[in-house]
């Protein structure tokens, strides 16, 4: 708060005018980011468009604010914003054919994808800043990991027939367009599930 105080020009104190605590501040600051998503027009685009849509818009949103990801581990959120955003969402696999539970494990399902794909940046600062923490450089400290990970990959093909890619040169990395085709991966499959239960068009025998 001190921090926060001397960052807004004003001293700690009359940040509590406006703020609890410090768990006040991050439940409200969580919740704000969510109206970051813009929400796509239901009466305009299909449902797969509006689905990859939002997704990708909850991602960028992760991947700008990495802080968040890691603070749903320790804080409760709630609020106009984040309920918005669930809202929109529930009314995007409704629209698909999901109803009741359905619609719920469906948006659930994306949005435990999404979440978990934008996460890999959000740990990879808080490792970053531990690193530093230790007296250590960071920078310098992954990419000796990355070499030690690269002689014991040596062990075994598949992992050494990828030594020299992109994804394995990063601590972190993963390689190009995982997102994409991971979201259009869950897409067809909730596609295939809605076609899976639509009765057929075929006429039985009279």
């Amino acid at each position: 708060m001190r921090s926060l105080g001397k960052r807004l020009e004003s001293a700690a104190t009359a940040v509590y005018w406006h703020v609890k605590n410090k768990d006040n501040l991050i439940r409200l600051a969580g919740d704000e980011v969510w109206n970051e998503i813009e929400l796509p027009d239901l009466d305009a685009l299909d449902w797969r468009t509006a689905a990859t849509t939002m997704a990708t818009g909850l991602h960028t949103m992760l991947t700008r604010h990495p802080w968040l990801g890691q603070a749903f581990a320790s804080h409760l959120f709630y609020g106009p914003g984040k309920a918005r955003h669930d809202d929109h969402s529930l009314a995007i696999y409704e629209m698909a054919g999901f109803a009741g539970a359905e619609a719920d494990q469906a948006a659930a399902t994306v949005f435990i994808f999404v979440l978990g794909s934008a996460l890999a940046a959000s740990a990879t600062i808080s490792l970053t800043r531990r690193l530093g923490r230790d007296g250590g450089n960071a920078e310098e400290l992954l990419r000796d990991t990355v070499a030690q990970a690269g002689e014991v990959a040596m062990q075994f093909p598949r992992l050494r027939s990828r030594i020299g890619t992109a994804a394995a040169s990063d601590y972190a990395a993963v390689p190009d367009n995982s997102f994409e085709f991971g979201l259009k991966t869950i897409l067809d499959g909730l596609e295939d599930r809605i076609a899976a239960s639509r009765p057929s068009s075929g006429h039985g025998a009279d």
